[in-house]
């Protein structure tokens, strides 16, 4: 049996995808708004020349207070294994497949301590932001496993 190749099938189907558009406005159907993007993140990029964790760090001592914060309980999300994210990248998150949309989340060691970050939905293995791994202690070539939390 023979198929008809894609962009065939593609091209017959195109008068009938414009003619939804047609039914839904004489219908007085109307499609759904679509989602609103979040803000651009203000991205500071490190000096070229920064060679050590501290210089490639560009957070705020004020970031660096709320990421420290208390926060509310939330459900644990589970646990990942995080190897450190591009260093370049700014700000407090996790980037793991626990999440399927970005949120707030915190992240907490074995050893207790916590951060708040910005849960990021990713593939494959979970990274953590150069500024979270400084917050929480941890050395840059370690592959601790932490627990996440989100609301």
């Amino acid at each position: 049996m023979k198929h008809a190749p894609l962009p065939i099938v593609l091209i017959l189907a195109l008068p009938l995808l414009a003619g939804c558009d047609s039914l839904m406005q004489k219908t007085g159907m109307q499609a759904a708004p679509a989602a609103a993007a979040p803000p651009p993140r203000p991205a500071v990029m490190p000096p070229a020349a920064a060679r050590s964790a501290a210089a490639m760090d560009t957070t705020t001592e004020a970031e660096r207070a709320a990421a420290l914060a208390p926060s509310a309980a939330s459900a644990s999300l589970g646990k990942v294994v995080v190897a450190l994210g591009p260093p370049a990248e700014p700000g407090f998150w996790l980037r793991s497949s626990l999440v399927s949309a970005e949120r707030p989340g915190r992240v907490e060691t074995a050893g207790g301590k916590s951060a708040n970050v910005t849960l990021l939905p990713g593939s494959g293995a979970a990274s953590l932001s150069l500024p979270a791994f400084r917050a929480l202690g941890l050395s840059l070539t370690d592959l601790p496993q932490v627990t996440v939390y989100g609301g």
